[in-house]
């Protein structure tokens, strides 16, 4: 099941969301491009994930939900 769905096109690849995560399971995609041209943030362990939905806080963005 997944804990934290992250809107690929409202991402901007800022790398809050990355320094907020305790687990260290946010990073940058290498591979994707969104709509704006930024290389939006994704989950790399989604089972890692404890839902403390500081990601989510720190996004200027709003482009993080996150499921408990």
């Amino acid at each position: 099941m997944q804990k934290v769905t992250i809107d690929e096109n409202l991402c901007k690849g800022c790398s809050l969301c990355i320094t907020a995560c305790p687990k260290k399971i946010v990073a940058l995609s290498k591979d994707k491009l969104n709509a704006k041209g930024y290389h939006p943030a994704e989950v790399v362990d989604q089972d890692a994930c404890i839902s403390c939905v500081m990601c989510a806080l720190m996004c200027p963005d709003c482009a993080i939900t996150v499921q408990k």
